[in-house]
């Protein structure tokens, strides 16, 4: 009935479910008991009836009733107790799988983002997990006990009349065929709706985001043909599985019927020839409604069960997929020892690199240093290469060609942790969450405390705009600081970077659609860090380029001239193009 995946995802969510077997062993000790139970019922109803009833023993037939009404009070506490204590393992191993899977996602390559939609990775983490809990535990829950509870009842019932058990055991194999039938065409259509949803669930993030950009354009009509596509193909696997289950369901059910009937027909006649007792034909009658119940629930819980797996399947790409430093031989502690706890140089010697191994060459043997202290800027028009250089020094890329040295070690065989606290980044695309403006600088790290937010601030001039917002610090930003300007929320970037510390200030200017007053904060802040700090910028204006000790600059991914403003002016080369065609050269315009 199972494949193999199907036993690795078991065996995986055991794993987790170790940590809770106490509770679980609970819930597993109660299985014989609730056995004995439902064996105990039907040897009761025979007592009453052939023996008590039959006898007229009114004290006899009271004192088994009240055995039958204790063996219910017991089974339902063995029940109760059984489902409780696996629904809770299976709660609390859900709970740790989203922590682990969270926490996993968090450590995945910066890369894998690229080419996913967050959606489909908030479905794996939301919905699939959900389905697991919900689904397969509690499934899991009634299908253990309702197999080993079917097989003790047939046993019983071989027992009781062995003829009549026949009866119930030829019409087991089409039931058992029909049974694994379905369970494949499930499983392959829960895969389908799993994979659409997530789809779906993906797009629809894409679409929320974009929502201004779509109503702008009056794209609404399009993006809601788009999603109904995602929608009418989740229906189309859905009403088939919806189909299959109500297939399995009847025929289960007319089985039941069917089974039941033949059995008063032939029952009721091996009565009336003293052949078999009554108490025996309704014990066996209630003891076949008790089996063939589970066997009609089950057809639910194989369904509810394939959707489990299929969500498996898919969360299960989340724990093979290699985070940042798996399959990588990375130095050790003793290794590095303290060459990282101070920048030195950082250097490219004949870096290439390509984003794949059937894509063109992003970067072409790339070579230049950087030394404490001192500034680069990154040159070039789009497509040149300039962002692909910052994120191999932020290793948000690893698999390039050629050398990349930090203080001597290779980049890729430093681990993550050791190398982060030498670099802070300000992007063009700044992130701010639903927080105070203190929690958006510290980012909720205990040793950035409220002076060294402050001070933080007042390095970048984000202080002067802080001070006249209400509740300053403490300020609560909307959704990606919407109620703040573009220059302001760039600001709030600055001082988040210096706040963390980062002796290298990697820098991706933006001063695009912003006022005149912000901005002049910004070129403020960016002239102190580049006369005391050690940068790495992509330099869009000349005030960057000027305070630079070495430009860049790219073509196609090559660094075609490099030197200081006044050497490249004078070299007459690519670099003057730029300035010649960007703007006059006593202001402060863009060149690239």
């Amino acid at each position: 009935m199972l494949k193999g995946m199907d036993i690795q995802y078991l065996k995986h969510f055991f794993q987790f479910a170790k940590k809770y077997k106490r509770t679980a062993l609970l819930g597993i000790a109660m299985l014989p008991l609730s056995v004995a139970t439902s064996l105990l019922f039907p040897w009761l109803i025979i007592q009453v009836i052939d023996v008590q009833l039959s006898q007229r023993n009114i004290d006899g037939l009271l004192l088994y009733v009240f055995y039958m009404s204790l063996v219910l009070v017991a089974s339902y506490v063995v029940d109760s107790t059984y489902s409780y204590c696996l629904r809770k393992t299976g709660q609390y191993t859900i709970t740790d799988m989203r922590s682990v899977l969270f926490a996993r996602v968090l450590k995945l390559p910066r890369s894998y983002f690229d080419s996913r939609p967050i959606g489909v990775t908030l479905s794996r983490l939301t919905s699939d997990l959900e389905t697991i809990g919900e689904s397969f535990v509690q499934s899991v829950v009634g299908l253990v006990k309702d197999t080993l509870n079917t097989i003790a009842l047939i046993t019983m019932m071989l027992f009781i009349d062995w003829k009549l058990t026949l009866i119930v055991l030829v019409i087991m194999p089409p039931v058992i065929y029909l049974t694994v039938y379905v369970r494949n065409r499930l499983r392959e259509l829960h895969l389908i709706t799993r994979s659409t949803l997530a789809r779906g669930v993906g797009y629809l993030q894409e679409a929320l985001l974009g929502m201004k950009t779509v109503q702008f354009y009056r794209a609404e009509e399009q993006v809601e043909t788009k999603y109904q596509g995602f929608t009418n193909e989740f229906l189309r696997a859905q009403k088939k599985v919806n189909k299959y289950d109500a297939i399995l369901f009847s025929f289960i059910s007319g089985i039941t019927s069917i089974t039941i009937a033949l059995m008063i027909w032939y029952g009721s006649e091996q009565v009336l020839e003293g052949a078999l007792t009554l108490g025996v034909l309704i014990a066996f009658i209630n003891t076949l409604e008790k089996v063939f119940v589970p066997i009609r629930d089950f057809t639910s819980q194989i369904a509810s069960i394939q959707s489990s797996f299929a969500a498996f399947d898919h969360i299960e790409e989340l724990f093979i997929e290699p985070t940042e430093e798996q399959g990588r031989q990375l130095l050790s502690r003793e290794e590095i020892g303290s060459q990282l706890n101070e920048f030195k140089s950082l250097e490219f010697k004949n870096v290439s690199f390509r984003y794949r191994e059937d894509s063109p060459y992003v970067l072409n043997n790339v070579s230049f240093a950087l030394e404490k202290g001192h500034q680069i800027a990154l040159v070039g028009s789009t497509g040149s290469g300039k962002s692909t250089i910052m994120r191999l020094i932020t290793k948000t890329y690893q698999d390039y060609e050629g050398s990349i040295l930090l203080n001597g070690l290779e980049l890729s065989q430093i681990p993550q942790e050791a190398s982060a606290n030498l670099f802070s980044l300000m992007m063009q695309d700044v992130h701010l969450f639903e927080e105070t403006v203190h929690f958006n600088i510290a980012l909720g790290k205990e040793h950035i405390d409220r002076a060294g937010v402050e001070q933080a601030a007042s390095y970048v001039y984000a202080n002067r705009f802080i001070g006249q917002l209400a509740n300053g610090y403490d300020f609560r930003l909307d959704k990606n600081g919407s109620n703040l300007s573009a220059g302001q929320t760039q600001l709030v970037s600055f001082a988040r970077a210096v706040a963390h510390g980062g002796q290298v200030m990697m820098l991706d200017e933006a001063t695009s659609s912003v006022d005149s007053i912000t901005e002049d904060l910004i070129q403020k802040a960016m002239q102190r860090i580049f006369k005391e700090k050690t940068v790495v910028a992509i330099a869009h204006r000349l005030s960057t380029v000027r305070h630079s000790d070495t430009i860049l600059v790219l073509e196609r991914g090559e660094v075609v001239e490099r030197g200081n403003h006044e050497q490249l002016v004078e070299l007459n080369g690519v670099y003057a193009g730029l300035l010649s065609h960007s703007f006059d050269e006593g202001q402060d315009s863009k060149i690239a």
